[in-house]
């Protein structure tokens, strides 16, 4: 795969070269303001991550993405795609992102993620996503539910800190969910 767009968005798949980036956006203590475990501390971090996430698409095929503003393409605006993750005890598809800070309060987020849903459950297949995000953060709460997921508890994912909310949405749902944009659409 090599890119992936939706209207205000281009995707590609995170390369070696984006530890940069990477760290510009994540060791920013202002992304990482609900984040207990705060900012990348360096570039090494980040570059670890990076190979982390790397080896995520040669496992899997799919993972992290690099992103971009169709207006602004040579410029990364954040990270974020569907990965595996342990949660509880089994392993999920997990919907994830950071934007910068330049990139907030333009629905780029939601944006990003109905167009990751559609990669996952149209093109890969799969049968459920889940997204995790900390209770007072309700901006990401909104994207979440505006994507399509629903809030179905909480769950303990971090050490002596309160439980995280946990969403999921099935590719079942998600096709109902399609179904009916398109027949309200067409009523119109």
């Amino acid at each position: 795969m090599q890119f992936i767009a939706s209207e205000r968005l281009i995707m590609r798949p995170v390369r070696a070269d984006d530890a940069t980036c990477l760290f510009r956006i994540y060791g920013d203590p202002a992304t990482n303001t609900f984040n207990p475990a705060g900012p990348y501390p360096d570039i090494a971090f980040a570059k670890t991550r990076l190979a982390q996430w790397l080896q995520g698409w040669q496992q899997h095929g799919f993972g992290q993405m690099a992103i971009y503003d169709r207006l602004q393409p040579q410029a990364v605006i954040g990270f974020g795609g569907i990965s595996l993750r342990p949660l509880a005890d089994a392993m999920t598809w997990n919907l994830g992102y950071r934007f910068a800070t330049e990139a907030w309060g333009k629905g780029l987020a939601t944006e990003f993620c109905q167009r990751m849903l559609d990669y996952a459950f149209d093109e890969q297949q799969l049968k459920k996503v889940t997204a995790i995000v900390r209770p007072e953060h309700l901006v990401s709460q909104r994207v979440l539910l505006k994507a399509g997921l629903a809030l179905r508890g909480q769950i303990a994912d971090i050490a002596n800190v309160t439980p995280s909310l946990f969403y999921v949405l099935k590719s079942e749902e998600w096709h109902r969910q399609r179904q009916d944009m398109v027949r309200r659409h067409i009523s119109r």
